[in-house]
């Protein structure tokens, strides 16, 4: 089993098709996401395993209700899932989320941050990566019944931006 990134090491690069909701006509913007075009802001991976599931619709409910907070801190948050484009178009659409996306359909970044399970496909997990491209903090979780609240991961933002 791959434990992924360390804390204080370079995030794993990676290029992802994804897209986000934009614009007063909510138009869904394609477009490939690059990690490392991301530097000089905070950003927030967010690996769920599902589009339209209970828990994972949750979590990026409260995660997109919270962009405010997000922005303030410099941070993007990207969501991450084994479903296509389509699909993420489709949960986007259904509950107004307001992140980008990011189709990983052949779990080769989720393999590569050491979030890929048999059975299940994805764990749920969460990374921060600082602003110079550094892993910060991570979460994963064995069940995935719960998530990183919004309140826990703009208190760990602001210790990187302070940083």
């Amino acid at each position: 089993m791959a434990s992924g990134p360390q804390l204080g090491s370079p995030a794993p690069d990676f290029t992802l098709p994804g897209g986000v909701l934009s614009g007063p006509g909510e138009t869904f913007e394609r477009a490939d996401y690059r990690l490392t075009a991301a530097r000089g802001r905070s950003v927030v991976l967010a690996f769920y395993p599902g589009d339209n599931t209970t828990v994972c619709t949750k979590q990026l409910c409260s995660y997109s209700s919270g962009m405010e907070a997000f922005e303030g801190l410099d941070a993007d948050v990207w969501g991450i899932s084994p479903q296509g484009v389509d699909s993420h178009e489709s949960f986007a659409r259904a509950f107004g989320l307001r992140m980008p996306l990011l189709a990983d359909e052949g779990r080769e970044i989720a393999k590569a941050y050491g979030v890929s399970a048999p059975g299940i496909g994805v764990r749920r997990a969460v990374f921060l990566i600082g602003p110079d491209g550094i892993l910060r903090w991570k979460h994963v979780a064995l069940l995935g019944a719960t998530f990183q609240s919004l309140d826990t991961l703009t208190h760990r933002l602001s210790g990187i931006k302070e940083a």
